[in-house]
């Protein structure tokens, strides 16, 4: 098992070819880390991969910053901007819509997303122009605490349960305030009992530093 602190940029499907390629082994990810996103993947080898399923079940952790007034396709910075607002936005009305977000919430995935439609990854699907009705799931949050803000700018950080989509998440914000929201950056911080602390860089990992 490699706890991997991936590096912003790469898919995590590349950070898995890489370490196959590397060390000559079966691999697979136990859960996916968007190109902009850096933090802990867990990269399971050999036997180890049969163990998939239940490393997908663990519940995850993440430092968000996002930017108030854009949205866009992706819902993330690295998106086609689809709305645009100069309206200002409280620290007060941000804390109190951030309150609704605890506990068990319905949550539909990006359409730009690794979520399986019809066989088809809803990217694959969402690339070629074709429109992606994703059915919402029940997600959980279990805690969200606000970090910094600086009007457009806001931090948090955030404990999930598995399946959640973050970029949902500050979309979701966005949508509440009225202004639309987009995701900047993030960073998975742990992945269940696994913390980003313990995990090395891909590069020293390859070994090359």
């Amino acid at each position: 098992m490699f706890l991997v602190d991936k590096p912003k940029g790469l898919t995590s499907s590349r950070v898995v070819e890489q370490i196959k390629k590397k060390f000559n082994v079966k691999a697979g990810h136990t859960g996916t880390l968007d190109p902009l996103a850096t933090g802990l993947l867990v990269v399971l080898t050999g036997k180890y991969t049969k163990n998939a399923s239940a490393f997908l079940k663990l519940d995850k952790a993440y430092e968000v910053k996002a930017v108030l007034g854009i949205e866009t396709d992706t819902f993330d910075c690295d998106g086609k901007v689809l709305r645009q607002t100069d309206k200002e936005i409280t620290r007060e009305e941000l804390e109190k819509v951030l309150k609704e977000f605890h506990g068990d919430v319905w949550q539909t995935p990006p359409p730009f997303s690794a979520k399986k439609m019809a066989g088809r990854k809803a990217y694959q699907l969402a690339r070629k122009g074709v429109t992606v009705d994703i059915p919402p799931k029940k997600v959980s949050i279990y805690s969200l605490e606000l970090k910094e803000f600086q009007f457009p700018y806001f931090a948090f950080s955030c404990e999930v349960s598995s399946g959640f989509y973050v970029r949902s998440l500050v979309h979701d914000i966005g949508e509440k305030l009225g202004v639309g929201a987009t995701v900047v950056e993030v960073r998975r911080t742990r992945v269940g009992p696994y913390h980003v602390e313990q995990a090395k860089g891909l590069e020293e990992i390859l070994g090359h530093k």
